[in-house]
């Protein structure tokens, strides 16, 4: 199953991770390469907070989906910081997340190449060895 996931849910998505993380004071924010980065971005510019270069002591750390947990887990000891995701294809436990996603679900973010998304879906397929 493929999601086009849009601007316009992009953008609500930003007025929902900010609307929790209004009264909070981070230090910076930091978006996790390369699905983050767009999410970091926006928030920093709603948030008015800095944009970091990489996680500091009580930032606010996001990315674009928890699936397996390889790239949030490292940074999960950063003292003080709070992690947020655009989708979790799992139950959230000590992260934050906008929207849960089935599992075998492809996501389709409005900054991606659109033209390559079937191959990049086989490739993700072909990686976790699911046809």
């Amino acid at each position: 199953m493929i999601n086009y996931f849009s601007w316009s849910e992009f953008d609500k998505s930003v007025e929902y991770i900010a609307n929790k993380c209004k009264s909070l004071k981070f230090s910076g924010i930091y978006g996790i390469p390369r699905g983050g980065l767009c999410l970091a971005v926006a928030l920093s510019h709603k948030l008015n907070v800095k944009l970091t270069s990489e996680p500091i002591k009580n930032s606010l750390i996001v990315d674009d989906v928890y699936e397996t947990g390889f790239s949030l887990n490292p940074l999960r000891g950063i003292e003080g910081s709070m992690f947020f995701v655009l989708f979790s294809k799992k139950k959230p436990t000590w992260w934050n997340t906008v929207n849960i996603s089935q599992e075998k679900e492809w996501i389709v973010f409005p900054w991606e190449n659109k033209e390559n998304t079937l191959r990049d879906h086989k490739k993700y397929l072909d990686k976790r060895g699911v046809n």
